[in-house]
């Protein structure tokens, strides 16, 4: 039988969700704060952990870091509808939650009917998550974070007589920015899916983009429509790209990224030398998700005549797929997360079996992979133009 821990301050909460579970055949226990949330982590040993992020004492953010670094567990964040809730929950995801369903809105059964097979589904999906590829790429950061640290402690107590040339180069080296050629004149359209497990990953990638490769990037991570923007926001502070939500007819221009609105499927209506432009629907949920990776992946594939990349990162179902065929249809390159560092190897493991992907990566060599691909695309393309003799 699954094990739940629910962890809320809120008895009535911790009623209702306990009840919802028992009755769908989970053996349920609870706490009502972090501290106690971690000592049922160690002695009961759940298969998931559904948590609260405010609560009095130590919080829900507290909780999540704790738990991923003594008894790695599969989290699920229970988010309120505000930005403050929004913030904290992924605050939460990129330090070890997996995923996050937002909580309901009022303290009335209804809400919880509602909530009910979203909890459920997600529930039995991250019975199957690799909580270790989160925790070994956790650590990963944190080691490259000091060895950044002190190589920065470093080159400040240095001469200051080398040139700014020279001081470019020596930031380059020390950091996880992979290079680009000099003689790369490229700008590619590179569509990022993802879903249960995603907004860390898109974060990393993102962080790691070099702005030399002057990419054009739409992001479609499934996820509703009161965290999109503070999504956008997040990723804009750590990427040295313009990140931002779409809106209806937003262009996207090199060095810019485009994120998705929770609730409205994200089109290109059309692509051009110098940019594309997005169209938002509220069509028909695909896969059971709006906005859909697939749908954004399969209008890029059409429109776009330029270097265009895929890539389909960590979560569960088979959005996605199509998209990455597609895109490989019209003569674009693909990647897939590999399935030691997705956390839920569903939409990636869907992408793979069609075929049609050109590398199946770890995550901390995927934004490297969308350099070298866009620079095999753009050097075709010059092979191609190139006058005969």
């Amino acid at each position: 039988m699954t094990g739940v821990l629910v962890v809320d301050d809120s008895q009535f909460m911790r009623t209702v969700l306990s009840t919802v579970l028992s009755e769908h055949g989970y053996d349920v226990s609870t706490a009502s704060d972090g501290e106690s949330a971690i000592e049922a982590v160690t002695e009961e040993q759940p298969d998931v952990v559904t948590m609260d992020v405010e609560m009095p004492g130590m919080g829900g953010i507290e909780a999540v870091e704790r738990i991923m670094e003594e008894q790695p567990t599969p989290i699920l964040m229970l988010s309120a509808h505000t930005k403050e809730g929004a913030d904290a929950t992924l605050d939460a995801l990129s330090r070890g939650a997996i995923d996050f369903i937002p909580k309901p809105s009022g303290e009335i059964s209804t809400d919880i009917k509602q909530l009910e097979d979203e909890l459920v589904e997600t529930i039995d999906a991250l019975v199957d998550a690799d909580v270790d590829s989160v925790s070994t790429s956790r650590a990963a950061d944190a080691v490259q974070t000091a060895a950044d640290a002190e190589a920065a402690v470093i080159e400040a107590s240095s001469s200051v007589q080398a040139d700014a040339s020279e001081a470019a180069g020596e930031q380059e080296a020390v950091g996880e920015t992979p290079p680009v050629p000099p003689s790369y004149d490229g700008s590619p359209t590179v569509v990022i899916g993802a879903s249960t497990g995603g907004p860390r990953v898109v974060e990393r990638v993102l962080s790691e983009l070099p702005a030399a490769l002057n990419a054009r990037v739409l992001v479609v991570q499934h996820m509703p429509a009161s965290f999109t923007d503070r999504l956008s926001r997040r990723l804009d502070d750590f990427s040295e790209y313009d990140v931002r939500e779409a809106a209806d007819g937003a262009r996207v221009t090199a060095g810019e990224v485009l994120v998705a609105r929770g609730e409205y499927h994200m089109e290109v209506s059309y692509a051009g030398p110098e940019h594309c432009k997005v169209r938002l629907t509220e069509a028909d949920r695909l896969h059971g998700v709006r906005p859909a990776i697939d749908v954004t992946m399969c209008s890029a594939a059409r429109e776009v005549d330029g270097d265009l990349i895929g890539v389909a990162l960590t979560g569960m179902g088979r959005d996605g797929a199509e998209g990455i065929a597609a895109i490989k249809h019209a003569g674009g390159a693909t990647i897939a997360q590999d399935e030691e560092t997705a956390p839920v190897y569903g939409i990636p493991k869907q992408a793979v079996e069609t075929g049609a992907v050109d590398r199946v990566l770890p995550d901390e060599e995927i934004a490297s992979g969308v350099v070298d691909l866009a620079v095999e695309l753009a050097t075709t393309r010059r092979v191609e133009v190139e006058p005969d003799g």
